[in-house]
């Protein structure tokens, strides 16, 4: 007997950032249905949300506010989509790289047309630069080798 299991189609593009430790989790939301909540937050349409605050408070400055919208911009889509990101591992600079690649993967996923500027722009990168592990027999740092003795 055959197995037919109908997927439900989903409102929303899930794409994966990733740098260093970091991982993010990428929603994106063409459409926004009345009343929508995502954990205890309700979801307004055209915002951000980094795990569950606007991405205005969880990433403070106007740096970081320069950098996750600089996708929008290149692509031309400023207040067309709204976006959920879940972040987690690595510090705050890591998370933010991997939200703004997740960001640029979504719109590359929702329409080809944004590929092509966010190529150009280096926004469909992955940064492949990652901890050094620690190896045998340098007393506990990559490359640090032990001191010898003097006599």
């Amino acid at each position: 007997m055959a197995d037919t299991k109908v997927q439900a189609k989903k409102d929303f593009i899930l794409t994966v950032g990733r740098r260093r430790e970091a991982r993010a989790r990428v929603r994106l939301f063409e459409h926004i249905k009345p009343d929508m909540k995502w954990d205890t937050t309700e979801i307004k349409k055209n915002e951000m949300y980094v795990n569950g605050l606007p991405i205005a408070e969880y990433f403070g400055g106007d740096v970081a506010r320069r950098l996750y919208t600089e996708p929008l911009r290149v692509a031309g889509a400023q207040n067309k989509y709204t976006f959920t990101i879940r972040v987690e591992g690595g510090g705050k600079s890591g998370q933010l790289d991997a939200a703004v690649l997740g960001i640029a993967r979504a719109l590359c996923k929702l329409d080809a047309k944004y590929r092509d500027p966010l190529k150009k722009k280096g926004f469909l990168t992955r940064d492949a630069r990652i901890r050094e592990r620690r190896k045998v027999g340098t007393g506990g740092k990559a490359r640090r080798a032990k001191q010898s003795p003097k006599r």
